[in-house]
């Protein structure tokens, strides 16, 4: 899985990244959102992680043009400046999950994984609903949901 981390604390990003690789996960590392933004617009990620508070761009700016370039990429938001107010706003970007410094590393590769999942089931669900017609298309969503909700509780016809 190949992941994103923008922040501007290099210390503590160098510690994750190199966690993380012993994990056995591709990482590409950016101190600031403006380079963040610029290897997503050179390479395709499957999870960004985005410190919040940073000079320069913030990380609701990242997300904001994160999405806009990989609109199905889910974005962990990790600060040691966390508030219920930025927690929303973050929401607002479709942030993941919304984590506070310092994180347990076991918390944030099972929000990775969780994200990595989330993104694979939303790119299977679109793929399957974007070959529709557009008269079916409101039947579309709902089959959709209905597969779903037989997938998830094992029910077949």
């Amino acid at each position: 899985m190949k992941l994103l981390f923008i922040d501007d604390e290099q210390t503590f990003l160098k510690y994750l990244a190199k966690r993380l690789v012993l994990d056995g996960f591709e990482v590409k590392t950016t101190f600031s959102g403006e380079e963040g933004v610029e290897a997503a617009a050179n390479e395709d990620f499957d999870v960004a992680v985005v410190d919040l508070q940073m000079p320069g761009m913030d990380g609701i700016e990242v997300q904001k043009r994160l999405k806009e370039l990989h609109p199905t990429m889910p974005c962990i938001v990790l600060t040691g400046h966390g508030n219920v107010e930025s927690a929303l706003e973050s929401g607002k970007y479709n942030a993941f999950k919304f984590l506070s410094k310092p994180v347990d590393m076991d918390t944030l590769i099972d929000t990775i994984n969780a994200a990595y999942a989330h993104r694979q089931e939303v790119e299977s669900v679109s793929s399957t609903t974007g070959s529709e017609s557009d008269s079916d298309a409101k039947k579309g969503k709902i089959a959709s949901l209905y597969n779903k909700f037989k997938r998830l509780y094992g029910v077949e016809k």
